[in-house]
């Protein structure tokens, strides 16, 4: 299969928040050309499953997860600035993880993983901007989990960004928000095969992913989206009826999340999973500096771009305007918008009608 990732190696220790690696591995994907001043790089980080990639290229032809949004004549243009997409540390998709092999014993990190946050995958992002010699960016910019990763990333290198593009994302998480991640990981604790974190990797914890994933597909929507799209529809796969199960699928809806589901689970690995889920959890502004206000005293941007969406529970529209008032106490330029969209917290990547009109004008 074709892949575009290219990837960088931090030799020596990597110093993380709570703990250190031996060294590590970065995976990233790039579009575009570093200009000769090198100020035109735009880092991207990810939510939570993606990997970096974010767009199709000459390397790789596939639909990247923002296929929309990054690209020659899109809204993050590609013909004039140099792309970068960072594929999280602690995932599963080339950058070191619990996955991954831990070169001090030979066999798979697991849970001797150090404890992730944010930061930490802030500060990978920052060695692979290092690596590519540049000193000072165009914008990061982040969704979600990104969002959170590209506040950090600004909170610890002042300076190094202009621009800042914050979407769906917050300050910190709620505690309503903690609570389904920590159902999420119970449900794959909880799971038999998990086995505290040594599966086999050719029998994971299916059946805990798969109902963790279905709770995130709840929370990643909207109940209006839900009623517009599926209504009562009845589910038409018999195959979903083989057992006769009284309680089995019944409504297209039901299909949908187990559609879902089960393709989740061939796709990312649950120790991965529950690092990055808790790394969210653990994310607070208010550690750099004591309060938000204390915070952001240390940013130094010339522009910000926040965008939330009406329908979105997991990150209201609250939790927008806190962002929005504490950059305005700092005086930073700051364009706020809610989106009426009504997929809820995924709006931004599938209701591209409504966000790239913002994100291409900011830009």
């Amino acid at each position: 299969m074709p892949d575009a990732r290219q990837y960088i190696e931090i030799e020596g220790t990597l110093a993380l928040r709570r703990g250190q690696l031996v060294s590590a591995t970065i995976a990233y994907e790039s579009w575009g050309e570093l200009n000769t001043a090198k100020d035109n790089g735009v880092l991207l980080f990810t939510g939570l499953s993606p990997s970096a990639h974010a767009a199709s290229s000459n390397e790789d032809p596939s639909s990247g997860w923002w296929e929309d949004m990054v690209g020659p004549e899109k809204p993050i243009d590609t013909t004039r600035y140099f792309v970068v997409c960072v594929n999280s540390l602690g995932s599963c998709f080339g950058s070191t993880g619990p996955a991954s092999i831990n070169p001090a014993t030979g066999k798979p990190y697991r849970l001797t993983f150090p404890v992730l946050c944010l930061e930490d995958v802030a500060l990978a992002g920052q060695k692979v901007v290092e690596q590519l010699g540049i000193e000072h960016l165009h914008a990061v910019v982040g969704p979600s989990m990104g969002g959170m990763t590209a506040l950090a990333h600004t909170l610890m290198f002042p300076g190094v960004t202009k621009q800042l593009v914050s979407i769906s994302s917050a300050t910190h998480s709620l505690p309503f928000s903690i609570a389904l991640r920590s159902l999420q990981r119970e449900m794959i604790r909880k799971d038999p095969l998990w086995q505290r974190g040594q599966y086999d990797i050719n029998a994971p914890p299916a059946q805990g992913m798969q109902l963790a994933r279905k709770l995130g597909m709840i929370t990643y929507r909207s109940a209006q989206e839900w009623s517009i799209r599926f209504g009562r529809e009845r589910a038409t796969d018999d195959a979903h009826h083989e057992d006769d199960d009284a309680f089995g699928i019944t409504f297209e809806v039901e299909s949908y999340l187990e559609a879902h589901a089960k393709k989740f689970v061939g796709s990312f690995d649950a120790n991965c999973y529950l690092y990055l889920s808790r790394a969210m959890d653990l994310f607070d502004t208010a550690d750099h500096g004591g309060s938000v206000t204390s915070a952001f005293q240390h940013l130094h941007v010339d522009r910000v771009l926040v965008i939330g969406v009406q329908s979105d529970f997991l990150f209201p529209a609250h939790q927008q305007e806190e962002l929005v008032n504490a950059f305005n106490k700092r005086n930073i330029p700051t364009e706020y918008v809610l989106l009426p969209s009504i997929q809820g917290h995924d709006s931004f990547l599938v209701d591209m009608d409504r966000f790239r009109p913002v994100i291409a004008d900011f830009f």
